[in-house]
């Protein structure tokens, strides 16, 4: 069954750091592009990250760039999300969705069910 699940969530006051991850099985997540995206209450889901598996680049949303890195551990078959100086408008559930393309700029095709982080002190 092909499947991604995510980890790492949790509460961590304002300029913590957490580290999401998006765990495979079923594939092989480094011939995907992997992105990270996030839904706060009462609003629409938006991309926080995207890791292309074809040429190696990686985009992030302006509000995330020099606070979050996307990295893979392809021995682990894993994408993580490092989240560093987090602020409470970075609350949301998390979740990782894979793309067969390779590439970010193309839909996902297999989506996690979601971590939720709360920043909060």
């Amino acid at each position: 069954q092909l499947q991604l699940v995510e980890s790492g969530g949790g509460l961590v006051q304002p300029g913590g750091s957490l580290r999401l991850s998006c765990a495979a099985s079923g594939f092989t997540l480094e011939h995907y592009a992997v992105g990270w995206f996030r839904q706060a209450p009462g609003k629409k889901r938006e991309g926080v990250s995207c890791i292309s598996s074809r040429d190696g680049s990686f985009n992030y949303a302006d509000s995330v760039k020099g606070r979050f890195t996307t990295s893979r551990d392809n021995a682990k078959n894993t994408v993580y999300l490092q989240m560093t100086s987090l602020k409470p408008e970075d609350t949301g559930v998390y979740y990782c969705a894979a793309g067969h393309v390779g590439l970010c700029l193309y839909g996902m095709d297999y989506w996690g069910k979601g971590t939720l982080v709360t920043v909060s002190s």
